[in-house]
């Protein structure tokens, strides 16, 4: 049985770009866009669940599906961005006139909030120190081999997997879809802690649980809080790309340091996530020397 609920929107209000931030790209086995709705399947206290989010005019319905229906429902407005508090952030974005620039430029822009640690954790324990694409190949691999297909309607899509079950996995197996044992065992100890990082109260809970287990530091706690908690301050310290991109964009610097990352965007402290956001959004990206970090595998080694 479907679950439904209507939710009013914002002026301005930037759906794909808020939501799609759930998302890995648009293949994502576990959520995607389909004739304007967005679909989201994930691991819920309750069950597994689907959520359908889809724009009428100046409402958005929301529709679960599954035994977590209920839960992902009442979280919608959560992962639809429209908890987040933007309050304060024109006011901080004056201090630089391109952070005025992209606030302004994407000022319906929300940073969602899934309230489901574990799935997103999967997602950015894979993406850890390798290319794009070899994180999304492992993912896809790991949600197609171990989720299920997600409840609703629509097909090919994917439940991730139960934390329990990837715990009990032995690392090897995780070894032809290009993880290396490193990450499969990093990934098999989060998995063990699923229950407890779930039950954390808020994003500085959770982000002291995360860097608490070998394997997980402050790139991967950032990516996770700012998605599953919604937080605005959360800076992906460790990240090839976002301190070139920060110093790029804030101060006509060509390579930045996390050092220097932090010190540009200190005067938005607070919604220093939110302006790394905006700022990958708008575009922006320090020019690009040399080579390309070249795609490796494991799968036949």
């Amino acid at each position: 049985m479907a679950v439904d609920r209507t939710l009013s929107l914002p002026e301005g209000y930037r759906f794909a770009d808020t939501v799609g931030q759930v998302a890995m790209g648009r293949h994502d086995p576990c959520a995607r866009f389909v004739e304007g709705a967005f679909w989201w399947a994930t691991r819920t206290p309750d069950g597994p669940a689907t959520l359908r989010l889809v724009r009428e005019g100046g409402t958005l319905r929301a529709t679960g599906y599954g035994p977590g229906a209920q839960w992902v429902v009442e979280q919608a407005d959560a992962v639809a961005g429209l908890r987040d508090d933007v309050s304060g952030f024109a006011a901080a974005a004056a201090r630089h006139p391109v952070v005025a620039r992209v606030a302004h430029t994407h000022r319906g822009v929300r940073l969602p909030a899934t309230g489901c640690v574990f799935p997103r954790l999967l997602r950015n324990i894979l993406e850890q120190k390798v290319t794009g694409k070899e994180a999304y190949r492992a993912y896809a691999a790991t949600v197609r081999r171990f989720g299920e297909p997600a409840p609703g309607p629509l097909a090919r899509l994917w439940t991730p997997p139960d934390p329990a079950v990837l715990a009990a996995v032995p690392y090897w197996v995780f070894h032809p879809f290009g993880v290396e044992q490193r990450r499969a065992e990093t990934l098999r100890r989060a998995a063990a802690e699923a229950g407890r990082l779930q039950r954390c109260a808020d994003a500085a809970e959770a982000t002291r649980r995360l860097t608490a287990i070998p394997g997980i530091g402050p790139w991967t706690a950032a990516e996770v809080v700012r998605v599953v908690y919604g937080d605005p301050d959360a800076v992906s310290v460790g990240d090839y790309h976002i301190p070139n991109m920060v110093a790029w964009a804030l101060a006509g610097e060509v390579r930045g340091t996390d050092e220097r990352m932090l010190e540009l965007l200190e005067p938005f402290r607070g919604h220093r996530g939110r302006v790394c956001v905006l700022l990958e959004m708008a575009g922006f990206a320090a020019p690009r020397f040399g080579p390309r970090m070249p795609l490796r595998s494991f799968a036949r080694f």
